[in-house]
């Protein structure tokens, strides 16, 4: 078990190392060809910090393990939503610009409502044994993704300079070098981190789903954690609420989109409360942005997130 646990850790390390590598070749390759850096912010580097949960929620449910691949999901947005807008509101007030009063934040509420329609009868809590998020489910999200990726580059049109994302220049051979080594480490890290956990799983008694929800979840986000946490602490909260708000919307959208339509997902191992928690961490931000009185997230209201965060963790431990 020790050798499971350490090779658990390990690939979580060269998962983030090709999410990392991979974001940086593709953004350098977006600039040679003059895209848009506002584009770049909302697809490129918002993909890149979701791509640990798709290499690992892919490779879940190629192995048949479609319990990891949603709890992942689920888990991974209600992580985002809770506790890293907790943490970096405790470090610095989140305040929302009037931009994502109209645009990330409606596209955050619909990706979670989306998830629940393709997800029949489960926002219900009625019995899902032998129901699942269907091939035709998962694409339809992908083409919801189709029309957030449609709706950002038509805005990006009327975006000034201020907005801008900075991406380091490289020139040809290292570009190729990070996209092509980025995809390698996220392959190998996929494939190590999917046995690993489902070893874990087993020999705790978990569920996959538990365990997908949580371990698996919160490991797949250290990238949204960093960034997040590093932009409170450099006192831009507007960076680590986009952050979040983008790697949640690709993360129903583009992830599950794929997911399931490679390969249908299982929901039996589900509860409704897992769909009750994620919908009500998209409506708190949703609330909090459009009728709250300052639109900020303030220390206290984190605290509070991360409270709920906890709970919502050990209820889902006890209750395995």
């Amino acid at each position: 078990m020790i050798f499971t646990i350490l090779f658990f850790i390990g690939s979580l390390a060269i998962i983030l190392l090709g999410a990392n590598m991979l974001t940086d070749g593709a953004s350098a390759l977006a600039r040679r060809f003059k895209i848009s850096e506002l584009v770049i912010g909302l697809t490129i580097v918002a993909l890149g910090t979701s791509l640990p949960e798709l290499v690992i929620s892919l490779s879940s449910a190629l192995k048949g393990s479609s319990g990891i691949s949603l709890g992942n999901v689920i888990g991974s947005n209600i992580f985002n939503g809770l506790l890293i807008l907790g943490i970096a509101a405790l470090i610095y007030p989140i305040k929302f610009s009037t931009k994502m009063l109209s645009r990330e934040i409606p596209f955050n509420l619909l990706s979670t409502v989306a998830l629940t329609l393709v997800s029949g009868s489960m926002i219900y809590g009625a019995n899902c044994e032998g129901e699942y998020i269907t091939r035709t489910g998962g694409m339809l999200l992908l083409c919801f993704l189709a029309i957030f990726i449609r709706y950002t580059f038509s805005i990006a049109k009327d975006e000034n300079s201020e907005e801008k994302v900075s991406v380091a220049t490289m020139n040809g051979w290292k570009i190729a070098l990070y996209i092509i080594g980025g995809l390698a480490c996220l392959i190998l890290g996929g494939n190590i981190f999917v046995d690993a956990a489902t070893k874990i799983a087993l020999a705790a008694g978990l569920s996959e789903a538990v365990i997908g929800i949580t371990i698996v979840s919160a490991g797949s986000s250290l990238p949204e954690l960093a960034v997040s946490v590093n932009a409170a602490r450099k006192k831009s909260p507007g960076i680590a609420l986009g952050n979040v708000l983008g790697s949640n919307i690709m993360n129903i959208f583009l992830i599950l989109g794929c997911t399931a339509t490679i390969c249908p997902i299982e929901l039996s191992q589900f509860n409704a409360i897992d769909y009750y928690v994620l919908i009500a961490s998209s409506l708190l931000i949703y609330i909090v942005a459009k009728f709250g009185g300052k639109a900020t997230i303030t220390r206290i209201e984190g605290a509070t997130l991360i409270c709920g965060y906890v709970a919502y963790t050990i209820y889902l431990i006890s209750n395995n």
